[in-house]
């Protein structure tokens, strides 16, 4: 089976990579996601192991700025049967839930966050869906072309 590479978006505002770096084990659930095609991917795409480019949306810049990995597939997404929190869905239910949520661990911190614009210049990411019109998924497949210039310009480190 070959391994599938991910990019999630994350306003830094909301949880940046830094929160995830300090989140116990740095690894944190990735609830929230109220789009249908989102959590198709995280459901029916995303398995343990595999790795994920963080970015920061709404930002100054907007840009990719570390690794994480998937570290517990789909399940259901808690925050969509509690009223009182702001992803609350009225018509999910536990017995069949609607939303999932994926466990992220932080891998990587970028030395050099990878902008936005900078990517539209990179040859080999003409294709990304990130820098597709209209692109506003949180969550989105990468290939692992993609994601090898992407790191590379990033220039990683561990966390």
């Amino acid at each position: 089976m070959t391994s599938k590479f991910w990019l999630v978006k994350s306003e830094p505002a909301e949880f940046s990579f830094d929160d995830l770096v300090t989140s116990p084990g740095r690894t944190t659930c990735w609830d929230g996601v109220r789009n249908y095609q989102a959590r198709n991917f995280m459901r029916d795409g995303m398995r343990k192991g595999e790795l994920v480019l963080f970015y920061h949306s709404n930002a100054d810049p907007a840009a990719v700025v570390g690794v994480a990995r998937i570290v517990r597939e789909a399940y259901p997404d808690p925050t969509a049967f509690d009223a009182s929190d702001p992803h609350f869905d009225p018509r999910s239910r536990a017995e069949a839930p609607t939303w999932v949520m994926v466990d992220l661990q932080a891998v990587e911190r970028f030395t050099h966050a990878v902008a936005l614009d900078a990517l539209r210049k990179v040859k080999g990411l003409e294709k990304m869906a990130l820098l597709q019109r209209g692109s506003r998924l949180s969550v989105q497949p990468v290939t692992s072309g993609e994601f090898a210039l992407v790191r590379g310009l990033g220039q990683p480190e561990p966390v």
